[in-house]
């Protein structure tokens, strides 16, 4: 399953999948081959075909051709949208990518002009705190407006995401071995120092994951506790300067294996966000090796990894300390964000 940002003229306009935004848009080929120079993302499943695209526009002032009108803002703007729905989540990854996109242009706002027919998609957005606002009359038919004011008052972990809450949340360290960490989290962003999670379309690049552990103290996890992932040495050189802070992630919800009724049980709920192949999954379910199971969603990463010897000599973090899963103070962590070039507009005091 490949996602590719390519340019307009490159995406096949004749493609079957085009068919519907024809039906619902009578001027969507001319204004398809206007943005010939622009770039989208498209979605190729394992066959080749097209199953989703994603077309992005920054916009700055006032919103004039919807009603009420928008005031002046910078938006970024979901020009199109479109999912084959096949049971994937490919929908919530490109919502993780619209996010991506906004945090790195500094918007205030996100909208998205949509018909009521396609209720999943509006279901999707609402998930993610997106509201009407307006509605949209054109020789069409009319729409409904959907916006999400991106730094907006903080309602929960789902609705407010990428925001991260600090005021009244505990915070761990949750260390992650390496062939772990590349499944689960994009790595690019440890390959290159000041890269941006912008440019990554890995499959891994997606909001909601699951985790499977066995570290002591995971079962006092509770929704909106906020983790600082922490990939171990690759053993290249010593861990002091190999180990790294990567990225923030929030619980929405821990299990324990033995919660689940039974195996079928158990994959249900592990494999649509788990990086592990359903033998791993299965060999887990057999032998309870990893008893702790978390549901967290991926809110950013670091721009810059932050060693276990920064974080030990300059953060004050307990050298002696175990630090599978390790309690971090409020202060802690944000002297670890400001050195990471986290955006600190998303941590909610």
């Amino acid at each position: 399953m490949n996602l590719e940002l390519k340019k307009f003229r490159d995406i096949d306009l004749a493609d079957p999948f085009f068919d519907s935004l024809k039906s619902d848009y009578k001027e969507f080929s001319n204004w398809f081959e206007k943005k010939a120079a622009e770039s989208a993302y498209a979605f190729y499943n394992d066959d080749g075909d097209l199953d989703g695209f994603l077309y992005l526009k920054v916009e700055d002032g006032v919103v004039t051709d919807v009603t009420p009108a928008l005031p002046a803002a910078r938006r970024l703007k979901i020009g199109t949208m479109k999912i084959n729905p096949h049971g994937t989540r490919l929908g919530e990854r490109f919502v993780k990518k619209v996010f991506d996109h906004a945090i790195f242009e500094g918007v205030d706002e996100i909208y998205v002009t949509v018909f009521e027919h396609h209720g999943s998609l509006i279901d999707l957005l609402k998930r993610y705190g997106f509201e009407k606002v307006a509605e949209k009359a054109t020789s069409n038919g009319t729409e409904r407006v959907l916006c999400r004011v991106l730094l907006s008052p903080y309602t929960g972990v789902v609705k407010s995401y990428p925001l991260v809450r600090l005021e009244n949340e505990r915070v761990y360290l949750l260390s992650i071995y390496p062939k772990w960490h590349t499944r689960l989290l994009p790595d690019s962003i440890l390959k290159t120092e000041g890269a941006d999670i912008v440019q990554d379309v890995s499959h891994t690049n997606s909001v909601h994951k699951v985790y499977l552990a066995s570290m002591h103290g995971m079962s006092n996890l509770k929704r909106g506790d906020v983790l600082l992932i922490y990939r171990t040495s690759d053993d290249k050189a010593p861990a002091h300067y190999r180990s790294v802070a990567t990225s923030v992630c929030v619980v929405e919800e821990y299990r324990s294996i033995h919660s689940f009724q039974d195996k079928s049980d158990f994959l249900e709920y592990c494999r649509p966000y788990s990086v592990f192949t359903d033998p791993e999954l299965e060999s887990f379910w057999a032998t309870k090796k990893y008893p702790n199971i978390i549901r967290f969603t991926y809110n950013t990463a670091l721009k810059k990894r932050i060693t276990r010897g920064t974080m030990i000599e300059q953060c004050g973090l307990d050298g002696s300390a175990y630090w599978g899963f390790l309690p971090v103070t409020h202060e802690q962590f944000m002297d670890i964000a400001k050195r990471g070039g986290v955006n600190e507009d998303l941590i909610v005091h």
